[in-house]
């Protein structure tokens, strides 16, 4: 579905640089379990976007939120190709409709994550999920938050990804990272979130990673968790 803007020209009116980052004390393995397992009274930031794409049934859909366990904790993110009907070319995390074959929303992220990128569920610890998110698009997400053990292989579907890439927790934890965008469209105004990451593609090449729309909203959603 093409976009009728194009998010990485708009300007940015704001940052939230205001906010204070999460401390690196609480971006470690221990201490995100804790979290999960007693999470505090918290509130989504952000929950439904406005429906400037169609009108189509929402769909129930699962992301999977892998974790990375290393000495930093990082991210693992996905770049969509570009001919996909739905988010073509945008950064996502592994994850799809479910299926009626899937017992529940974990299910649909581990085996959409198997299907994307390789990632097996024998390195997955699930921790939990957070509340839904609605796309503009239509689709209501369940995010799954999991932690990922090295070592681990990634082998991608290149129908549908076309790169895999780590961004580190700490960074996208920090609101001074998290850019404000604002749109005029057809059917009224639109607001997201942006957090551009330069790092390295599948090759090991200098790429910066437009991170924005659901996947940044759903990341302000972990950043108000955490911080909570």
């Amino acid at each position: 579905m093409a976009l009728a803007f194009d998010p990485q020209q708009l300007p940015v009116v704001g940052t939230d640089d205001h906010l204070p980052a999460v401390a690196p004390a609480r971006l470690t393995a221990a201490v995100l379990r804790e979290r999960f397992a007693h999470p505090p009274a918290w509130t989504p930031e952000i929950k439904v976007e406005p429906r400037f794409f169609g009108d189509r049934s929402p769909a129930v859909a699962a992301v999977l939120v892998p974790l990375v366990v290393r000495a930093e904790i990082g991210v693992l993110l996905t770049q969509r190709t570009d001919h996909l009907t739905n988010h073509p070319g945008q950064i996502s995390f592994p994850g799809g409709r479910a299926e009626p074959s899937d017992a529940d929303a974990c299910a649909t992220a581990l085996r959409e994550a198997q299907e994307e990128i390789g990632l097996d569920a024998h390195s997955v610890e699930v921790l939990g999920t957070m509340p839904t998110y609605t796309t503009g698009t239509g689709f209501v997400v369940t995010p799954v938050v999991a932690l990922v053990e090295p070592p681990f292989e990634t082998r991608i579907d290149p129908f549908e990804v076309a790169s895999v890439f780590e961004v580190p927790l700490s960074f996208l934890m920090d609101p001074a990272h998290h850019r404000r965008h604002r749109v005029e469209m057809s059917g009224g105004r639109r607001e997201f979130f942006s957090m551009p990451w330069e790092g390295l593609d599948g090759s090991g090449a200098a790429h910066r990673f437009f991170i924005w729309g659901a996947t940044a909203a759903m990341l302000r959603n972990l950043y108000r968790l955490l911080s909570a």
